[in-house]
């Protein structure tokens, strides 16, 4: 099983004989950051991969700091402020049948779940909320499945490295910088139960006794690999408890063969074919509208663009999945 690959051939061989489902072609909106990996990501075939996966690509859309934002200062404000402008671009795309997220790290996070948790007014999720009351309208609540080697959950007093891109999650749960997250336009936090974390394989053990507190569950390499009845568990729990599902994907949690030019790999990942094959299942339940992948290796660090393929198999899983839903 580890060593099988999901070709485009048979992704495109799937949707076509999908009779008397999703048979119209799917709205793909794409939002991207503005670093180079994001770039590289848009401009490698993506496009056309998706053309011929049955999708249109309704909106594409690259992030964009305003003047104002550009001159402010602190590396991990214009990172806040980054998220803000990730997450206003989301905001017009919810509704989407899929909105894709061609992110610079899990930094990013933030923006893509801001965006899922505040649908522009005119967008199609906004109008399913239903009319605003006293209070404006409703946050949508947000369901996370974190899929990454790591689970980001320091808080600057636990962390060993001093990363900001330890903490996203910490940050998205509200367990620290807090102004940070504000900026960022995620408000209020997450609870952590709305919180699935899946192929972890390296946690600092402070950021392990954080977890053992939290509510947050976990899917296993196993799980992924074997495709098991845990992820529907999962997703369906998950849909029980919010309005919409994003999932996060660090590359580094794959097998490191496929990603060699990541820095912070870690052994015994699931193949992207096998992870392809997970999120198809995930991406069956409608209420999981948006991918958001982050920290592809490229250029010199991806030679043979083993990466990037591997990136674009996972979006091959996930349109797979999309696809198959029954028609709404």
């Amino acid at each position: 099983m580890s060593g099988w690959i999901l070709p485009l051939s048979a992704v495109l061989a799937a949707a076509v004989g999908i009779a008397g489902q999703r048979s119209q072609r799917l709205e793909v909106s794409i939002v991207r950051n503005r670093s180079e990996g994001p770039k590289v990501m848009a401009t490698g075939g993506l496009a056309a991969r998706l053309a011929e996966l049955g999708c249109d690509i309704v909106s594409s859309t690259v992030v964009e700091l305003p003047p104002e934002d550009e001159r402010q200062y602190g590396a991990w404000n214009k990172t806040a402020l980054e998220s803000r402008q990730i997450g206003r671009l989301v905001a017009a795309t919810a509704g989407s049948d899929l909105t894709i997220g061609l992110l610079t790290n899990c930094s990013d996070l933030l923006g893509m779940l801001a965006g899922l948790q505040h649908p522009a007014p005119t967008s199609k999720a906004a109008r399913r909320s239903g009319p605003a009351g006293l209070a404006g309208v409703r946050p949508r609540r947000v369901g996370l499945v974190w899929i990454d080697t790591h689970a980001d959950f320091n808080t600057p007093e636990t962390t060993l490295s001093g990363m900001l891109g330890g903490m996203p999650v910490a940050i998205a749960a509200g367990m620290c910088l807090t102004r940070h997250r504000l900026t960022a336009g995620l408000d209020p936090a997450l609870p952590t139960r709305y919180i699935v974390m899946a192929g972890l394989r390296d946690v600092d053990p402070l950021e392990q006794e954080l977890l053992d507190r939290s509510e947050c569950e976990f899917l296993t390499v196993d799980d992924i690999r074997q495709r098991s009845e845990a992820i529907t568990r999962q997703i369906a729990r998950l849909a029980g408890l919010t309005d919409v599902i994003y999932v996060h994907i660090d590359m580094d949690v794959i097998d490191p063969s496929e990603v060699a030019g990541h820095p912070l790999t870690a052994p015994e990942g699931p193949t992207s074919a096998e992870l392809a094959a997970a999120l198809e299942i995930v991406f069956r339940h409608p209420k999981v509208e948006a991918l958001g992948i982050a920290s592809l290796p490229y250029g010199e660090r991806d030679k043979d663009h083993r990466s990037l393929d591997a990136a674009y198999r996972l979006i091959d899983g996930a349109v797979a999945g999309v696809r198959s839903r029954t028609p709404r």
